[in-house]
């Protein structure tokens, strides 16, 4: 598929920024959450693209399985590239769950490619196992992150997250919403907040 398609959310008033905003394993980029955070994300002046993971793009349903990380980071990868030649200043990668792990061990093997990242519901663990843990790559992410997380969700505790993200070697942000499980309240929560840090001040000054 092409990768800049109608996906593609166009500000009124662009800043020059640009996103990639991608789902979660049991989901695609029509997700109401993610299509809420890129509407979020646009009304700042950023141009953002909801981008479909590999695994989905090859079918319609069903989770990733662990041998197709390294190609959904590699798509990943592209559709930053792609976006790149529609923007003119920083470029930022998001997701959900699955699609935030992989941003984030993408961006851990490629520092620079990105200016920051937004992780929607980062999945710490699987539910019910908190030994294991997925952020053996923490150490080495130095790229900016700002993390959203629910106090309900079964995937990592506010507690939790704290502590893991002691491990990240570049500056990050946590804002944690109340009530919320891993879904977020599928888009209706206010992630101003994270994405204020996130952009930073000379983004928000060009709307």
């Amino acid at each position: 598929m092409e990768i800049l398609d109608e996906l593609l959310h166009r500000p009124v008033s662009p800043s020059g920024a640009g996103m990639v905003l991608t789902h979660g394993a049991g989901a695609n980029c029509r997700s109401a959450l993610v299509v809420a955070v890129a509407e979020m994300v646009a009304a700042l002046g950023v141009t953002v693209l909801r981008y479909d993971l590999p695994f989905r793009q090859k079918r319609p349903f069903g989770p990733p399985h662990p041998s197709g990380a390294l190609g959904d980071q590699a798509g990943l990868r592209a559709a930053v590239e792609a976006l790149r030649t529609l923007v003119s200043g920083p470029v930022y990668l998001g997701g959900h769950s699955y699609g935030g792990r992989q941003a984030t061990m993408l961006a851990a093997s490629a520092p620079g490619l990105v200016d920051g990242l937004l992780l929607l519901s980062y999945p710490l663990h699987p539910p019910a196992k908190p030994e294991s843990l997925r952020t053996a790559h923490f150490p080495t992410l130095s790229t900016r992150a700002a993390f959203v997380h629910g106090d309900k969700d079964d995937f990592g505790s506010p507690e939790e997250m704290r502590a893991a993200l002691a491990l990240i070697a570049g500056e990050t942000h946590l804002q944690i919403v109340p009530g919320a499980g891993h879904d977020l309240r599928k888009g209706k929560v206010d992630v101003g907040p994270s994405l204020n840090w996130l952009l930073g001040q000379a983004t928000l000054e060009n709307q």
